[in-house]
Formats: C-alpha cells, structure tokens, sequence
C-alpha cells in the first residue's frame, strides 16, 4: 500500500455538503462524477496528499443509499493506493481477506477500484485503488 488515498464520506445531498466542505476544508471542490455502476454521484477535495470523497446515492438500491438508512451520514470507507491492484488483490486474498468482486473495475477519479468486505477487515470497507494510466 502506498498511501491513504482517500476517505469516503457518505452524504444526503451532494450540493449541500460541497458547500459545507468547501468551507471547512478551506479549498473548492476540484471534480465531480457519476458512477453509475455503483449507483453514486461523487464531488472530491484535495487535502495535503489525500483526498475526501464525498458520496450520494443516485440509486435507491446504491450501498450508500444502504448505509445511509442504516447508519446515516458519515465516514463510509477508507481507499488506500498501490501500484498493481491485481497483485494486491491476489496476495490480500491469499491471507484471507474477503474481497468484495474478483476482478478490478472502474471506480470514480480516474481509478480502478475493489473493495475489500468489512467482515474482514475490522468492520472497516477498505477500497484499494490505482491509477489508470
């Protein structure tokens, strides 16, 4: 692992939060998308060498829309970087980690992504994620 990439937040209302975060981070937001696989809209900030994703469900049966009802807003998941997604998807599963999809797939900024279950991860949804290049 590389480093912390970024923290996922879960949100009601995307709009709404931007501006929050905008002031608290004392930065505008640099890039929003959808992902429609997954069933979000997404809006990223910048923060030293990390990153804060914040995420709205697009979909009522998106697993932020899930958490959400479930939890309410907040921390949703840690992604960390690395450099060879399938290398450390293969050697995390090799200690018994239980991964969430069996191959890679294209996540929000530029990113192939997979997500590791909480179950086994200390009840914390771990996202590994590379850059595209």
């Amino acid at each position: 692992m590389l480093k912390i990439e970024h923290l996922g937040i879960a949100v009601k209302d995307l709009n709404v939060s931007i501006a929050l975060f905008e002031q608290l981070l004392n930065t505008p937001c640099y890039k929003t998308e959808e992902v429609e696989r997954e069933g979000v809209k997404t809006a990223f900030f910048k923060t030293g060498d990390s990153k804060i994703e914040l995420l709205e469900a697009s979909k009522e049966t998106s697993s932020i829309a899930k958490f959400i009802a479930k939890k309410g807003e907040g921390i949703h998941h840690i992604a960390f970087e690395v450099d060879n997604i399938e290398a450390e998807m293969k050697r995390l599963a090799a200690l018994g980690f239980e991964l969430l999809s069996e191959q890679p797939f294209k996540g929000a900024d530029n990113k192939m992504v997979c997500f590791l279950h909480p179950k086994s991860t200390n009840s914390v949804l771990v996202e590994l994620c590379m850059e595209i290049k």
